[in-house]
C-alpha cells in the first residue's frame, strides 16, 4: 500500500473522519462561494447543523448545468490567486466546465494516484508510459503526478504516433502503459497488423492503466489476451478531482475508492432517493479535502453500487463496481433501457468480429430504431466462402436475447470505424441532429 494508514484504516474510523472532513467541506463551500451558499439557504440547510453522515441527504446536488451556469470561476471557493492550475472537463459541446487546483489540491491528486498506481503492484522499478492526452484533459497529468510521487520512471508519451508509442516502450523497457481502454486495443490492432516488420510487442510490458471510459469484463479479457498483459480499471471526474477516485487492486475484484477523501453515494437517477449501500443507482461524490473546487454532491451520472468485502490486498475501503454506463447515454429503445456496455458484452463474445463498433440511433416516424455497425476480421470480410448473413443474424439474436429487442446489425470492414485517442464515440444520436 502507498499510505496504510488511510488504506487499511477500520470502517469505524473511516467513518468518524469522514464526518469531521465533510464538516469542514461543507463550511468552506458555504462561507467561501456565493453559490453553494445561495443553494443551501434555498434548500434550508446550514453545515453548522450538519451532525451525522446521514445529513447530508438535506444537502442539495451539484450538477453539471450548475457548472456550466457558473463558468467559469463561479464554483471556485478560494482566491484566484491561489488556483495554481486550472483543467477543463472532457465534453465535446459548448463551453467546458472548469476546475481549479490550489497547492494542496495537486498534492492531493498526486496522492490519489500513486495509491492507484501501487494498488496494483506498481512501484519505483517500473517504467509507466502516459498515453493519455496532456493540456486541459485531467487524465495524463493525474497519474502523471502518481507515477512520479510512487518513484517510478514516469514517460509523458501523450496520445497518437502509434508507431513511436510502441518503440518507445520497447526501448524504454516500459512496463505499464496508461491509456483509454479503445486506445490499449488499437494498440492490439496495430500490432498485429505489423506482424513480420520491426514493430513488435514490448516484451517487458506486464500491465495497462485504463480509464476515461466505460469498459467490460469482455473488452479486459480481450485487451489481456492480444496483449499478454493484466489491465487494471482506474476511476476519476475532472468534476471530483480526475483520475485517482477509485482504482482496482491486483484482485481485480471492485475499484477501490478512497473514503478518506471522497465521500460516496448512490441514488436512485429518477427518485434522487439514497439507496442502501450493494444498491445499483446513479454515484453522487463530495471531496472532503479539496480547497480550489469542492464538489459537494455531485451528480456524476455513471451507474454503479458500492459494497463492502473482505480483499485479500488487506484494503478495507469500500469498493466500487466498474461502472455499467451512464445516465446521460442509457438509450431507451422501444421502451427498453439499453447501455452501450450491454452491446459491447455481446459483441465482445463472439468469434470473428473485432472489438470495435458504433450505435447509430435515429427516430423513424415516432419511434426510435438502433443500427450497430460492427468490424469484421479481415480475412473474413474478403472471404467468398463465409457467410456474413449468417454472422449477422447471429449477432441480432444474441443481442435480442440479452436486450430483448431487435436490433439492425451492419458488418463493415475493418478500420472503418473512426478510432479515437481519447474517449471512444460509441453511441451517435441522430436524433438530436436537426
Amino acid at each position: 500500500m502507498f499510505n496504510k494508514e488511510f488504506e487499511a484504516m477500520p470502517e469505524k474510523k473511516i467513518r468518524d473522519l469522514q464526518l469531521e472532513r465533510l464538516k469542514w467541506s461543507l463550511k468552506h463551500a458555504y462561507s467561501n462561494n456565493s453559490f453553494y451558499k445561495k443553494t443551501f439557504d434555498r434548500a434550508g440547510f446550514n453545515p453548522d447543523r450538519f451532525k451525522s453522515l446521514s445529513d447530508l441527504k438535506n444537502v442539495p446536488f451539484l450538477t453539471k448545468d450548475d457548472m456550466r451556469d457558473n463558468y467559469p470561476f463561479g464554483l471556485f471557493a478560494v482566491p484566484r490567486s491561489e488556483i495554481v492550475r486550472i483543467h477543463t472537463s472532457s465534453g465535446t459541446t459548448g463551453k467546458p466546465t472548469i476546475v481549479g487546483y490550489t497547492k494542496n489540491d495537486i498534492a492531493l491528486f498526486a496522492e490519489a494516484n500513486a495509491r492507484a498506481l501501487a494498488s496494483f503492484g506498481a512501484g519505483k522499478n517500473d517504467t509507466i508510459q502516459i498515453a493519455y492526452g496532456y493540456g486541459l484533459f485531467t487524465g495524463g497529468l493525474g497519474i502523471h503526478y502518481g507515477s512520479e510521487k510512487l518513484g517510478a520512471m514516469t514517460i509523458p508519451a501523450g496520445s497518437g504516433n502509434m508507431e513511436r508509442q510502441i518503440m518507445m516502450m520497447e526501448d524504454l523497457e516500459v512496463t505499464y502503459i496508461a491509456c483509454t481502454p479503445s486506445y490499449a486495443l488499437s494498440i492490439a490492432g496495430y500490432l498485429e497488423g505489423k506482424k513480420g516488420s520491426n514493430v513488435k510487442r514490448p516484451g517487458s510490458l506486464k500491465g495497462a492503466i485504463l480509464g476515461a471510459e466505460p469498459w467490460t469484463e469482455n473488452m479486459r479479457k480481450e485487451i489481456e489476451s492480444r496483449l499478454r498483459i493484466s489491465a487494471y480499471d482506474i476511476y476519476g471526474l475532472s468534476e471530483v478531482l480526475g483520475p485517482g477516485v477509485a482504482c482496482e487492486c491486483s484482485e481485480k475484484s471492485g475499484l477501490h475508492l478512497y473514503e478518506d477523501l471522497f465521500y460516496a453515494e448512490i441514488i436512485d437517477p429518477d427518485t434522487l432517493e439514497v439507496l442502501r449501500e450493494g444498491e445499483k443507482g446513479e454515484i453522487v461524490f463530495t471531496t472532503l479535502t479539496k480547497e480550489g473546487f469542492p464538489s459537494i454532491r455531485y451528480r456524476s451520472k455513471d451507474i454503479t453500487r458500492l459494497y463492502r468485502e473482505n480483499c485479500r490486498c488487506g484494503r478495507t475501503m469500500v469498493k466500487m463496481e466498474k461502472v455499467a454506463g451512464r445516465t446521460d447515454n442509457m438509450l431507451i429503445i422501444r421502451g427498453v433501457n439499453v447501455f452501450p456496455s450491454q452491446i459491447e458484452s455481446v459483441l465482445l463474445g463472439i468469434d470473428g468480429i473485432d472489438p470495435f463498433y458504433q450505435i447509430l440511433v435515429d427516430r423513424k416516424g415516432a419511434m426510435d430504431e438502433v443500427e450497430v455497425q460492427v468490424e469484421v476480421d479481415e480475412k473474413i470480410f474478403t472471404d467468398d466462402s463465409y457467410d456474413l448473413n449468417e454472422l449477422s443474424a447471429r449477432i441480432a439474436e444474441k443481442l435480442k436475447a440479452a436486450l430483448g429487442i431487435v436490433i439492425k446489425i451492419s458488418l463493415v470492414e475493418a478500420m472503418t470505424i473512426p478510432r479515437s485517442e481519447g474517449k471512444a464515440a460509441r453511441v451517435v444520436d441522430r436524433r438530436k441532429i436537426i
